[in-house]
């Protein structure tokens, strides 16, 4: 029998049920929001108490359980407060890779009442410089290769990871009875400013609140409950069900903190770390830590399933495949399905503005609306709107606005771009969507990414899902070409597979029979090297721009 998305949700949803659903007021205005969900991230850390001896962190062969976590966070917080005067509101800024500290870090600057500040680990010394200053930090937690780069910075730093580093000292003895430091705060109190992963320009810190940091994990929760409850199955045994997590993007994005870590926190499950991506490495892991959930954005599915060794590995521990943060081409979905059948296959949308996940496809829907990002989840509303503000039919393309309890405060010290995207508590994603009978999301592309040719509107993620239907394909992407006439010409850069061959009108050839003509790249460049990306997994159209077309 087949069971609806309202029969789900008026399941789940119901009074006295998990993810029961209460109206509150953030920012002066009337949201839904998760009833249940913790009302600040200290109560969330003193549940994580009830998992106890699991282990909660993975790293190499270090392993931390719950209880360990918890007592080592508790105590770097009263030396926050104690022996650097951190106080409610300070901000304490964390630059460091995928470590075990950085998650104790980030644990211990929220209890002590600190607004954290996670730092792109991939920035350069001036962007790091920038961070510090923009964010007003009043202490630097670092490993080591960070922490020699912002020696200038003449601000306190907790070091780890390094020849003389100064974290055991600074954590002291570590013990049992250790409680949290006594901070009263609220949900509408500031938590996180994550840096939003801009091409061009100065990034702005995202200020999110406590709310925000609790109400998302409910949010993949809910997700994943209905993805079971969807596909026949009952939701009340999926609770039960520890799920293994490999990390395959940075703490300091979104995805891997909000969706990922405070996911597991919640939940109680495992959550195994890597230092880079490496896709031979995330095998070797899958295998030997038993990971049950690969999260992050296409690019890690993709290469970890077309890596030229996949077979010798037993990944069959892997029950999901989860992904977004970037355009997922359909072609990725055939691949999943055919190399492993019987997973859930699943993808969404959500961006640092909306403290992850918004939006939420998986199951049989994704592979009934492969190019769907999914409905927007049950606290969540969505809508399309012209360039002045106005709501559009369905069907029609236009700027996707977003509103719910996870969508953040605004910009820190940045009125005029707070004022710019956010209004009525609806934040404006950048991003041209339609929404289609059923309340599926389509995200067409970036609203600032979009080649328009001779007054055509070519989107970039059509064209781009179009190339990676050839054989050869490994990466690619779609960029504007200046052109005196039309304005714009259709351009893409491919990186091919190892071993294959293709030529420019090859796949031009090919493009020509599932794109009209107007949009199949005039122009195609082929390189060796993977192109360029963010931390996040987006590809850095303006640098690829600059380094293809040399301007």
């Amino acid at each position: 029998m087949t069971i609806s998305h309202e029969q789900v949700q008026a399941q789940l949803t119901a009074p006295g049920q998990l993810f029961e659903m209460e109206e509150v007021e953030a920012g002066g205005h009337r949201i839904r929001a998760w009833k249940h969900a913790p009302a600040t991230f200290r109560d969330m850390l003193e549940l994580t108490r009830l998992h106890g001896n699991k282990d909660f962190l993975v790293y190499e062969d270090e392993r931390i359980t719950f209880e360990e976590h918890y007592r080592l966070a508790a105590t770097l917080a009263h030396r926050l407060v104690t022996d650097y005067g951190v106080r409610k509101g300070d901000r304490v800024a964390i630059a460091m890779r995928n470590y075990p500290e950085w998650v104790i870090s980030f644990s211990a600057a929220l209890a002590a009442g600190a607004i954290v500040v996670p730092l792109n680990a991939w920035w350069t010394d001036r962007e790091l410089a920038y961070g510090l200053s923009d964010s007003g930090a009043k202490v630097v937690i670092a490993d080591g290769e960070r922490a020699e780069r912002m020696a200038g910075s003449g601000l306190p730093m907790i070091v780890t990871r390094a020849e003389g580093a100064n974290w055991s000292e600074v954590l002291g003895e570590v013990r049992a009875d250790v409680t949290l430091p006594d901070v009263g705060l609220r949900p509408e109190d500031p938590a996180t400013i994550f840096y939003t992963s801009g091409t061009t320009g100065l990034p702005k810190g995202a200020l999110g609140s406590h709310r925000n940091l609790c109400q998302a994990p409910m949010t993949v929760a809910y997700a994943l409950l209905q993805a079971v409850a969807l596909a026949g199955g009952d939701p009340n045994e999926s609770v039960g069900i520890r799920r293994i997590t490999l990390l395959t993007v940075p703490l300091f994005h979104v995805t891997g903190c909000m969706a990922v870590l405070m996911g597991t926190m919640l939940s109680g499950g495992g959550l195994v770390l890597m230092y880079k991506w490496d896709p031979q490495r995330a095998l070797e892991l899958i295998e030997r830590e038993k990971i049950t959930v690969l999260s992050g954005v296409p690019t890690n599915a993709w290469q970890l399933l077309s890596h030229p060794r996949l077979h010798e590995y037993d990944i069959s521990s892997l029950t999901s495949i989860s992904y977004g943060g970037a355009p997922a081409p359909p072609k990725l979905l055939e691949r999943i399905t055919e190399l492993l059948p019987n997973r859930t296959p699943a993808n969404g949308y959500g961006m640092t503005e909306t403290s992850a996940l918004a939006i939420y496809n998986s199951g049989d829907d994704y592979r009934r609306k492969p190019d769907s990002v999914g409905r927007p989840l049950p606290v969540i509303d969505v809508k399309v709107c012209d360039p002045a503000g106005n709501e559009l039919p369905r069907g029609e393309v236009g700027e996707l606005h977003i509103r719910g309890p996870i969508v953040i405060m605004g910009y820190w010290n940045r009125p005029d771009a707070t004022a710019e995207t956010f209004s009525g508590g609806w934040v404006r994603t950048g991003d041209l969507a339609r929404i289609d009978e059923e309340g599926f999301v389509y995200i067409v592309d970036r609203a600032k990414d979009m080649v328009i040719r001779g007054g055509e509107n070519v989107y970039c993620a059509e064209v781009e899902a179009a190339i990676f239907e050839h054989p050869a394909v490994d990466d690619a992407a779609v960029i504007g070409i200046p052109d005196e006439e039309l304005g714009e010409q259709v351009g893409a850069v491919v990186r091919l597979k190892p071993g294959a061959t293709a030529t420019a009108e090859e796949l031009q050839e090919f493009l020509r029979g599932r794109l009209a003509a107007f949009k199949v790249p005039t122009k195609i460049w082929f390189r060796d090297a993977e192109l360029p990306r963010n931390a996040a997994g987006k590809i850095l159209k303006t640098r690829l721009k600059e380094e293809t077309l040399g301007r």
